[in-house]
């Protein structure tokens, strides 16, 4: 109730200012702080305005409210859309919206296919930067949180309008890369002459085994270090190992994100390295670079070490090379537009874990202090906490190694044909291969994502298999099978395309509540954009199934008639949608049978 919600708020105040017209133009600011009302019996809105104007104004709150009150009584647009307001404790103002109102909220909805959910007026170019897998090494539970969490957000904020630019941030560049080149010439030199003469692999097992020689092999160290020089040289030898390698994986990365229905351009860390000459330059220019031990750094403003002493963000090592900080600046500075190729966003969304807090918090410091943020861009973080198992520790195999996340996505596919099989036979139906192995995957993929998505991000997690599998709770198969109920009622005669000959009329408790329930949806979309928060739509969307099964369960649909059989159907289809539209958003298909 978007719309509303901004209507009101414009005849509040203007009411607060008829009100008190010797302070309006003494320059005095209204804010009725309208909120939706905290309970069903307080009506829809909530304005709590009245009690901070209560010193300036040297008035009690409650006497302030019901001067408000007389105004909005005498507006005739106010009444068209609410009831008679009311005053409750010190000085709330409670407002409940005309029945008609309403009806006619969910009328326009029903042929509108962004659900009331506005575009942004002034949409402006976003970067969300997520996933972000390493080079030679595999994806694992650790990338899942970032890939399906960045997913989430880039579809909210492409939803509301904003043209976004999702990048994987591959870590493609480094030391490390000396020992894989110099492997792979050793061990496989005639992969350097023909295309595709050696299948690389398991590249986590080429790792291994690169990174035993370098422990133990001071000749292979000296010729790895060797190997770095030439590559930042651009040995063209060196460069094409090199691209073998990222080929290889990126491959491997792919079928993940095929799966689970990821899109992603990749722009790995090596594409800023033509920038970060122009960072320490940036940096010189503006005063802030500052050489310590032979270092370059920017030391911050406001973070200390147990020393006392505030820390250093090193830009260039002494002996000249760069870090991960100063490629974090040089796509800072692309990302911003502060280079003529750059991207020109206006808002940078990064998604990695929690423990990188304090290293993003240096690195925006040190952007910011340097200008290359325009005016009113935004530079944000979005943490988020580890997946854990059962135990409450660090989710791992039984062997101990890092869980792949391959492996996680095919033990949930094969526990979900599991569970359908069962519940089949228990139901004594019957099904094709094609329709299991289609449900199978569509939920099993859906309680991985819905799980992790659900949770607040900034916390850890439990992984459980059992309780993400679950037909009952918040869960992706509890809101797939309200989906496939609601499907199941166009299939037992409902027609849910069908628009009411008129206005839609609501009589039923439970259909207000529903009526409600379903007005919600553009409020919670516009928080998730602000907040970057999925869980916040994963619990309106739980709260909506909760809220639709309590009515079909006690409000006679099929076998109502007319107007009502009308309406009801149309609350059906409406929620139906709105589910569609909410779990598409979070990345997750539905179903008409399971």
């Amino acid at each position: 109730m978007l719309r509303i919600a901004q209507s009101l708020e414009n005849q509040l105040r203007d009411a607060m200012q008829r009100a008190f017209p010797e302070a309006a133009a003494a320059g005095q600011a209204f804010d009725p702080q309208l909120a939706p009302a905290s309970k069903p019996e307080f009506g829809d809105f909530q304005a709590n305005g009245a009690l901070p104007l209560a010193k300036p104004l040297g008035q009690p709150p409650r006497k302030i409210a019901e001067a408000v009150v007389e105004q909005l009584k005498a507006d005739a647009g106010f009444l068209d859309l609410c009831q008679e307001p009311q005053i409750a404790g010190p000085g709330f103002i409670n407002i409940t919206l005309q029945p008609e109102r309403l009806a006619a909220e969910v009328q326009q909805r029903l042929g509108d296919a962004r659900l009331g959910v506005p575009a942004v007026e002034q949409a402006s170019p976003v970067v969300v930067d997520f996933s972000s897998p390493n080079i030679a090494k595999e994806m694992h539970v650790g990338h899942l949180r970032s890939t399906i969490i960045g997913d989430s957000l880039a579809r909210v904020l492409e939803f509301r309008g904003h043209p976004v630019l999702r990048l994987n941030h591959v870590g493609d560049w480094g030391t490390q890369f000396g020992m894989l080149i110099t492997h792979l010439k050793q061990v496989a030199p005639e992969a350097l002459e023909t295309a595709d003469a050696v299948d690389l692999g398991d590249l986590v097992a080429f790792y291994r085994e690169a990174k035993k020689r370098f422990d133990e092999d001071e000749a292979f160290q000296t010729t790895s270090r060797e190997e770095v020089v030439k590559l930042q040289g651009g040995d063209p030898v060196s460069l094409k190992a090199w691209g073998l390698l990222c080929d290889q994986s990126r491959r491997e990365f792919q079928k993940i994100y095929d799966r689970l229905d990821i899109r992603l351009s990749e722009r790995g860390e090596s594409f800023y390295n033509p920038y970060l000459e122009g960072v320490v330059r940036d940096l010189e220019a503006t005063g802030l670079l500052v050489v310590d031990d032979g270092a370059r750094c920017v030391f911050l403003e406001g973070v200390s070490g147990k020393d006392g002493k505030p820390l250093p963000v090193i830009v260039q090592k002494s002996d000249g090379g760069f870090n991960y900080a100063t490629t974090d600046l040089a796509a800072i500075r692309y990302r911003f537009g502060s280079v003529p190729e750059g991207d020109g966003a206006r808002r940078v969304v990064y998604v990695t874990d929690a423990g990188q807090a304090n290293h993003f918090a240096g690195v925006f410091q040190v952007a910011r202090r340097a200008g290359w943020l325009p005016d009113g861009a935004r530079l944000e973080h979005v943490p988020f906490g580890l997946v854990q198992g059962e135990d409450g520790k660090k989710l791992k195999t039984r062997a101990g190694d890092t869980v792949r996340l391959r492996d996680l996505l095919d033990e949930a596919v094969e526990r979900s044909d599991a569970d359908l099989r069962r519940r089949l036979e228990e139901e004594d139906r019957s099904e094709d291969e094609a329709f299991i192995e289609h449900v199978a995957t569509t939920v099993g993929l859906a309680a991985v994502k819905y799980a992790d998505l659900s949770q607040n991000r900034i916390t850890n997690y439990q992984f459980s298999f059992d309780r993400m599998l679950a037909l009952q709770g918040n869960t992706a198969p509890y809101l797939l099978y309200a989906v496939v109920r609601i499907a199941g009622i166009a299939r037992k005669g409902g027609d849910l395309d069908a628009s009411a000959s008129g206005a839609l009329q609501f009589s039923e408790p439970q259909e207000w509540a529903l009526v409600r329930e379903l007005l919600k949806f553009d409020a919670v979309i516009a928080e998730v954009e602000e907040e970057l928060l999925p869980n916040r739509l994963c619990t309106y969307l739980f709260e909506l199934s909760q809220v639709f099964n309590r009515f079909y369960d006690q409000v006679p649909v099929l076998k109502s008639e007319g107007i009502a059989r009308q309406s009801r159907l149309a609350l059906c289809r409406l929620t139906a949608d709105t589910l569609k539209l909410g779990l598409g958003l979070l990345g997750i298909p539905t179903l008409d049978r399971m």
